[in-house]
């Protein structure tokens, strides 16, 4: 039991000047009782002092684990590199670490997670640093923001652009960290660690062979600690030889807003009747819509918004388990879950460490990928990273990023105009107030994925809306399918900032879907996979860099976690 001490006297092994490496998911395996431990010790005692954290997934949330907030004060904390932020809705105060951002009172970069998870695997195998072509052409890229949130951060860069065999690269020198700061559910007196309650591996191996190789020290937080020799060699995810400090919080939440729930962590099964179908709305007709770019077999990335909704539209239809569902944070296959339990899923087949999962994700091996934008420019390039009217209200890329690099096949999702007010049913769609803010826009303030780079590279790209459909191709964005019920001109072309052109074969979206019914939905045949990988593309033309501000309106910040 040497291994056991209070949160208090491990807030007392942080020194000033140190990189402390977090594990967690929002509320998601978070450590929190360690961090407010830390914050605490600030406050009494002025130390310690400019620390650097590594945060390859959000810390803590808005909703009860303040996580990253606890020690987000000034003196304490210096310099941030996070995967994402804390986030929620205007109704709630802005969080403490958004506020240094806004402030320029901390160095705050956003780094694609899976970058992050790479960093730290470097450090571990003492690498220089991760060379990717993983954010090329997006805000990652130096020739843009390079990761810098603030004018703090963009005066000291953390990536450059390197040529390497005749091609374009990112680097990013590795970040040894002094500290890692890891969760799981239980210790044995050693300190082996198991997850059995836990929705998530996340990234806490990693993080603690980057400490611990490097001469710093492993925390760990954990539920409760049992007698050496009872947990079983096949369960322990972190070994004893990694772990220096345990920490008991008997308390600690399973995730954000869910103390505890064996069906997230896979000690039960749910029935599938207990999953509530989606309500009605025009949001759920672009779910379903969405939908049906699967394909029996596919292995499908799944990202917030309203892409989370899919796997709900499948079920509905009687095609649960006809594709494979794969999400950053580690689950597959399942029901992966929705609102403040996303991340997580019931009845997965397996989870995975998010650092293996995102190695799946970087390097294309799965067949598609839904997610949501929050405005499309002229080029197809989408931002859902940044805005800068109500920064808090956007995580930041997460591992939008690290999925989009090099999928083969993107659809997008979301709403047309933001504050629209819709009605769906009898076959149609009616807009009955039109949106206020446009987000088809001529220059996106942040580009978290770039049409540029996606056409160069081959990828097929679709953005879904409940009132048209639209394809990224060669020189254009083409309006595929409209909606029963609307006018093409004064709905669509007339509602964009930017130029839209009209396929030819231009189609009618199957008013099936606009009915508050299951409309019959049909999977593609399954997709030959050998051979359909992207190349590493080695003639990268020159990205044009004209890519400025615009100021997001009120209204489109509500639109974010609608997709």
């Amino acid at each position: 039991m040497k291994k056991v001490i209070t949160a208090e006297q491990a807030a007392g092994l942080v020194r000033s000047g140190d990189v402390v490496s977090i594990s967690s998911s929002s509320g998601l395996g978070c450590p929190d009782k360690v961090l407010a431990a830390i914050g605490a010790r600030f406050d009494k005692e002025g130390q310690p002092r400019n620390l650097t954290t590594l945060n390859p997934i959000a810390a803590g949330d808005m909703y009860g684990i303040k996580g990253v907030d606890h020690i987000a004060k000034p003196g304490l904390l210096s310099r941030v590199l996070a995967g994402s932020y804390p986030s929620g809705p205007s109704s709630l105060p802005m969080p403490a670490i958004w506020q240094m951002v806004v402030d320029n009172q901390i160095e705050a970069y956003n780094i694609p997670s899976g970058i992050l998870y790479d960093m730290h695997r470097d450090a571990a195998a003492r690498r220089p640093g991760v060379l990717t072509k993983v954010g090329l052409g997006t805000f990652v890229d130096p020739q843009f923001q390079g990761c810098a949130m603030n004018g703090a951060a963009a005066a000291n860069p953390v990536v450059r652009k390197e040529s390497f065999d005749g091609q374009e690269w990112l680097y990013f020198p590795a970040i040894v960290p002094d500290v890692a700061i890891i969760r799981a559910t239980t210790a044995d007196e050693h300190g082996n660690l198991t997850y059995e309650h836990e929705g998530a591996l996340l990234g806490g191996l990693d993080q603690a062979l980057a400490a611990r190789n490097n001469g710093g020290i492993v925390i760990a937080q954990v539920k409760r600690v049992v007698k050496e020799g009872s947990l079983r060699p096949h369960d322990v995810h972190v070994p004893r030889n990694l772990v220096d400090y345990i920490v008991v919080d008997a308390d600690q939440w399973q995730t954000t807003q869910t103390p505890y729930d064996p069906a997230i962590s896979g000690e039960i099964a749910q029935p599938l009747a207990t999953f509530e179908p989606q309500a009605w709305s025009a949001e759920k007709v672009i779910s379903r819509r969405a939908a049906m770019e699967l394909a029996h077999g596919h292995a499908v990335n799944l990202g917030f918004g309203i892409s989370a909704n899919v796997p709900r539209i499948l079920l509905e239809e009687g095609l649960h388990g006809e594709v494979t569902w794969a999400i950053e944070q580690g689950a597959v296959g399942g029901m992966p879950l929705l609102g403040f339990a996303f991340g997580c899923a019931s009845n997965a087949d397996a989870i995975m460490a998010s650092p293996n999962q995102f190695t799946y994700f970087q390097g294309g091996g799965f067949d598609v990928t839904l997610l949501s934008f929050l405005q499309v420019d002229g080029n197809g390039s989408v931002n859902v990273s940044k805005l800068g009217a109500k920064p808090y209200l956007t995580a930041g890329c997460g591992g939008f990023v690290d999925i989009t690099a090099h999928a083969r096949r993107i659809v997008f999702s979301g709403f047309f105009t933001a504050g629209a007010k819709l009605e769906v049913g009898n076959g149609k769609l009616t807009i009955l107030k039109e949106g206020k803010t446009r987000k088809f826009v001529q220059s996106a303030e942040h580009i978290t994925f770039s049409g540029v780079v996606g056409r160069q590279r081959g990828q097929r790209v679709t953005y879904v809306t409940e009132r048209c459909v639209i394809d990224l191709e060669d020189d254009a964005l083409v309006v595929r399918e409209i909606a029963p019920g609307i006018d093409l001109q004064r709905d669509v072309l007339d509602q964009a900032e930017i130029p839209l052109r009209v396929a030819k074969d231009l189609r009618v979206m199957n008013p099936a879907l606009f009915t508050d019914a299951p409309f019959g939905l049909r999977l593609k045949a399954e997709e030959v996979r050998r051979g359909t990988s992207l190349p590493i593309a080695k003639d990268m033309r020159p990205l044009d860099a004209t890519s400025s501000p615009s100021v997001a309106k009120e209204v489109l910040v509500a639109e974010l976690h609608r997709g």
